[in-house]
């Protein structure tokens, strides 16, 4: 049975952290160590709180072995890779420097052949990161008119406007 033992240092500590605003898992954490020092065993603690006993024996073991730290869950899954980030986020810079407009598609595309492959979903992610301003582009048909025809519509629509009647 893993059971804690607390010094009084520590028991300030913790009381002092019980005073503080905890996230609810930090919260129950604290709770579990609370409540071995007082006497109850991991079964006990893990019914009580709505948790595993595994979880309660895991919180426990790290509480003998790093203290109060081990009261803040560490981060699930692996570290950021940040070369590849920075790699990603240059090669992204590079393309919206060029003189034309770009889509979150045409941007993920454009990264395959440098052998990074993402989705638009994460390009967007990273624009949103760089500070990178996008809106989709505008659906219109005004690059492909011509302006004599369109003067001569302009005429044409005008002159079928209802004329307004003079007061009588």
């Amino acid at each position: 049975m893993i059971r804690i033992i607390l010094k009084d240092d520590v028991r300030r500590q913790l009381a002092a952290l019980r005073r503080t605003d905890l996230p609810a898992r930090e919260r129950d954490r604290l709770e579990m160590v609370a409540l071995s020092a007082a006497g109850w065993s991991p079964p006990r603690i893990a019914a009580h709180l709505g948790y595993c006993g595994h979880t309660v024996r895991a919180v426990l073991r790290g509480f003998q072995a790093r203290g109060t730290a081990a009261l803040t869950p560490g981060r699930s899954g692996p570290p950021p890779d940040r070369a590849r980030r920075d790699r990603v986020a240059g090669l992204l810079r590079d393309l919206l420097g060029q003189r034309r407009t770009w889509t979150a598609g045409q941007l993920a595309a454009a990264l395959v052949p440098q052998g990074v492959e993402i989705g638009p979903r994460q390009v967007r992610r990273y624009l949103r990161q760089l500070g990178a301003g996008y809106r989709r582009t505008a659906n219109s048909l005004r690059h492909k008119q011509d302006p004599a025809r369109v003067a001569r519509a302009k005429v044409v629509l005008g002159n079928l406007k209802k004329k307004r009647r003079p007061a009588g």
